[in-house]
């Protein structure tokens, strides 16, 4: 049994793109394919998948590299709201990443977005993650 199901999710796109993988399978969820679709929409994937053959399904993402460098696009994506310590943020304490180069991933009652959308809808949520 897995405690944060998202943790898990970045934690196996993290080490896929550490050993230079090009796809990864993640086992589905519906915040996890909303956070799948946000990386893609971000352009830091190649593209998305999801397989609904078994009960719960599963993600495959392909992942994105330089053409010239070889380095993967996703320097870095960090999990912010822990299970054991929620951070929470109002439309205007929405965090800016690298001067608006990276992404905060936010959960709303809007569903799940990036810190711009919610900051243009006024609304503020559960910061999931950082991504740059």
């Amino acid at each position: 049994m897995n405690t944060d199901p998202i943790a898990d999710f970045l934690t196996r796109i993290r080490n896929a793109n550490a050993a230079n993988h090009r796809v990864v399978e993640i086992p589905a969820s519906n915040v996890k394919k909303e956070i799948t679709k946000i990386l893609f929409d971000q352009g830091y994937i190649l593209s998305y998948k999801f397989d609904d053959s078994t009960a719960q399904g599963t993600i495959k993402i392909a992942l994105k590299y330089d053409k010239i460098t070889k380095e993967p696009v996703i320097k870095k994506i960090q999990r912010i709201s822990k299970p054991g310590l929620r951070k929470y943020a109002g439309a205007n304490e929405i965090p800016r990443i690298l001067n608006g180069l990276g992404v905060a991933i936010v959960s709303t009652s809007h569903g799940v977005m990036t810190g711009k959308q919610a900051k243009a809808e006024k609304v503020g949520g559960e910061v999931l993650c950082y991504v740059y």
